[in-house]
């Protein structure tokens, strides 16, 4: 059973509220009507109910099982005035403005509890999906910044997970810091264990392995991994590790002298920023023929799944069976 279908099987066992803020984009009416059918989720579009009904009928969907709720009009506007009202202290009007904002509106339906989980993305920009859930929903306790990750299934792979691995941050963070990779490294592992079941062992990767090179870049993976330690002392964290040292055994062996829980076995790896992960993943997926599932943000109080603009049907069902997977993991 593949990675998909696994996820699908038990997103069924126990469907998620998911709400999609881009009601209005054909390609998100689809996936709902795969999800309603597949009983995978119970999604809310957000939207026009004139302009979404007008477009399902042209797709021809009959819209049984979807809820739609347009912002401006929605019973639930004035609650969620209020409540932001009370949790930021500022003016109405400026609340009831922001909330005009889809994006917003969604968000509050998850921090309000009327909805599981967002998935949004396929008409905004990922720092807007970010800023809007950052901002509503917040962050889990102990983290400071939001990240992303994916899950890589890796053809011809084989590794403690089989052929996936787990890659972060490919989409989020340009340049974290060490207290931020310590986040983004304590915010993965547990996405690990929420979305797939796993025993996270997670290598903090530089091109330097164990003292082999020194470079303020290095120092910056040394630092951050000292930081993990203290802050999760339960978690399996080596590094600074280069990638063949942190998944490769062999390899692990002949550069590696002391002990170590996660070289060689290695089903997460942390880089050490953006250009590292970015280049990485989209080389794997073109040149290994692997599928990348993600960018799944997290670090969030609640599910949020950023989507490509140029997502596919097929992308946003996946993308929901992954937040349903993860409020199931919540609830």
């Amino acid at each position: 059973m593949d990675l998909m279908t696994e996820l699908r099987v038990k997103a069924k066992t126990n469907p998620k509220r998911v709400v999609f803020p881009e009601g209005e984009d054909e390609r998100i009416l689809r996936a709902a009507d795969h999800a309603v059918r597949e009983r995978i989720a119970l999604p809310i579009l957000l939207g026009s109910e004139n302009k979404v009904m007008a477009l399902a009928e042209r797709a021809g969907l009959d819209m049984v099982g979807i809820s739609i709720i347009d912002p401006a009009s929605s019973p639930l506007r004035d609650e969620f005035v209020a409540a932001y009202c009370r949790v930021r202290d500022i003016p109405s009007g400026a609340a009831s403005r922001l909330l005009d904002d889809a994006l917003y509106f969604g968000a509050m339906m998850v921090r309000q509890g009327e909805a599981d989980a967002m998935v949004a993305g396929a008409a905004h920009a990922t720092e807007d999906v970010v800023m809007a859930s950052e901002l509503i929903i917040g962050l889990q306790e102990g983290i400071s910044i939001p990240s992303s990750f994916f899950v890589m299934d890796i053809p011809g792979y084989s590794g403690p997970e089989g052929s996936l691995l787990i890659f972060a941050d490919a989409a989020v963070n340009a340049d974290p810091n060490p207290e931020q990779l310590a986040d983004i490294s304590i915010a993965t592992a547990k996405s690990a264990t929420d979305l797939l079941g796993w025993e996270p062992r997670v290598a903090m990767l530089s091109f330097s392995t164990k003292g082999s090179a020194f470079h303020p870049l290095v120092d910056k993976v040394v630092e951050s991994v000292e930081l993990v330690k203290k802050r999760a002392p339960w978690l399996a964290v080596d590094g600074e590790l280069q990638a063949d040292a942190a998944i490769v055994p062999w390899v692990a062996k002949r550069k590696i002298q002391s002990t170590s829980s996660v070289a060689g076995t290695a089903n997460i790896l942390i880089f050490p920023d953006l250009d590292a992960a970015n280049i990485a993943y989209k080389l794997v997926q073109i040149l290994a023929g692997a599928k990348a599932y993600g960018p799944i943000l997290q670090g969030l109080a609640k599910p949020v799944a950023d989507l490509s603009r140029g997502a596919r049907v097929e992308d946003i069902l996946g993308t929901t069976i992954i937040v349903v997977r993860e409020a199931q993991a919540q609830s």
